[in-house]
């Protein structure tokens, strides 16, 4: 059986905040001319405007969704205001799910399966190209080509990254020996525009954020920080001969070279019981993207879980925060690796998903094991980001857990909070002055609080 989730849970999972709202409003058991759940699915069919009403279901062991309304949104309200009565415990509990329920979850099984093969195969074609010798992994970085097979294309690439990021040296030197102060905007955008005709997305971008650090009152130091990391990545590149294998990955990645999704796929998987501490959306150049943290209860690793779409497009809603998944987790390449790809979920069966039926793991747990995650003291969390930041330097941010802080307006057990973070009220609120466990997110200018857990180990999103 799934562990329930809280009204927060549910609503936080809305594209937006009219979703939010119109949810709320069909939450509630007059408006489904009938509605139910067999524990590891929500169903219901709810009255429209036309003659037909609106099917929505959603398969808890992701979350995944469906619904024949019309609407764009992802979730739509239909089925957030399923997921809201399911929290509040108003679906009554039936031994099986109607027909058009399961055809769709024997649908998604029989797509999964058909996925799960395709990964199979090609971590057992890398791996026969590892024991043949075909592999190209003698050199840091081979391979990265930026997705083109043409013959030559990575040496051309490079050539290009490589004047790019030598004019880049050039003009850092002139910025430091003429002074901070003559920095100007168009100078920024038009190295950035440079740059990307360099084939140097990555490096373009951090160069076109320099004029929100030099808006900020602390400019000066946080504009020759930022000099200075771009300038250690611009002759780590020119370097990268000479670096160990997983630090020149770590910069071809910042500098802006793709991985294949397939790539990734077919690396090797860490499977664990992953806690979801929270996720973070940002909209940038018509582009929204969305973070979310992971940490691993066995293995202790953190993880990134990286999606991005056109504005007003649906965005991944499938790790819903405060939740458990056991999963297999495969990681991009790096000195630090940080950013992953869920290559499969071990929550349930297919035939188990539409009985209803609970599924145990080994020890005797299902996927609902929830609850409060594993934390560590504030000493123990700054200890492993330095280690992060001395196996990656360009390191923005990185998932952590900390237990037994007491919470304050601008620090957390100690730690200075971000400056947009700052009056967490309702994280000081759930504290009342006790320790609590607090998942945050670390940046180099302070921690932003994702989730915390009251008394009963229900998660509470900041």
């Amino acid at each position: 059986m799934i562990e329930r989730w809280s009204r927060d849970q549910v609503l936080a999972l809305a594209p937006d905040a009219a979703s939010r709202s119109a949810a709320q409003k069909v939450a509630a058991p007059g408006k489904w001319s009938a509605c139910g759940t067999t524990g590891t699915v929500v169903y219901g069919e709810c009255e429209g405007s036309g003659a037909r009403p609106y099917l929505a279901c959603v398969d808890l062991t992701e979350p995944a969704y469906r619904c024949s309304c019309p609407s764009r949104k992802f979730p739509c309200k239909h089925a957030l205001g399923l997921l809201l009565m399911w929290a509040a415990d108003g679906l009554p509990v039936e031994q099986g799910a109607p027909q058009w329920v399961t055809e769709w979850m024997e649908a998604r099984a029989e797509r999964a399966a058909k996925e799960a093969a395709k990964i199979e195969a090609a971590r057992a074609k890398k791996a026969a190209e590892v024991s043949s010798g075909e592999d190209d992994g003698g050199a840091p970085g081979a391979g990265r080509s930026g997705g083109s097979s043409r013959p030559g294309a990575e040496s051309v690439r490079h050539g290009r990254v490589a004047a790019g990021l030598g004019e880049l040296e050039r003009w850092l030197d002139d910025q430091v020996r003429q002074g901070l102060a003559g920095a100007a905007e168009h100078e920024w955008e038009g190295l950035a525009k440079r740059l990307i005709d360099a084939q140097a997305p990555g490096v373009a971008g951090v160069v076109s954020r320099l004029v929100r650090v030099r808006a900020q009152d602390d400019w000066p130091g946080r504009l020759l920080e930022e000099y200075a990391l771009i300038h250690l990545l611009a002759v780590a590149y020119r370097r990268r001969a000479e670096l160990p294998g997983a630090l020149a990955e770590t910069v071809l990645s910042r500098v802006g070279f793709p991985v294949a999704k397939e790539e990734v796929l077919a690396g090797p998987a860490v499977r664990d019981h992953w806690d979801v501490l929270g996720r973070r959306d940002e909209e940038q150049d018509r582009l929204t993207s969305r973070r979310v943290w992971l940490r691993g209860r066995g293995s202790g690793r953190a993880a990134l879980v990286l999606s991005f779409a056109p504005q007003g497009q649906p965005l991944d809603a499938s790790l819903v925060t405060g939740t458990t998944i056991e999963a297999d987790l495969t990681y991009y390449p790096g000195a630090a690796p940080l950013r992953a790809l869920v290559a499969a979920r071990h929550d349930r069966g297919a035939d188990d998903a539409v009985r209803g039926d609970a599924v145990q793991d080994d020890a005797g747990a299902g996927r609902a094991a929830g609850g409060t995650p594993p934390g560590v003291s504030p000493e123990q969390a700054l200890d492993e980001v330095a280690g992060v930041l001395g196996e990656d330097p360009w390191t923005e941010s990185w998932p952590l857990v900390l237990a037994g802080v007491v919470p304050g307006r601008d620090s957390i057990g100690g730690l200075p909070l971000h400056r947009a973070a700052r009056d967490p009220w309702r994280l000081i609120a759930v504290s009342g002055g006790r320790p609590v466990t607090v998942a945050v997110e670390w940046t180099p200018r302070g921690l932003r609080p994702l989730t915390t857990w009251d008394d009963e180990g229900t998660a509470v999103i900041l």
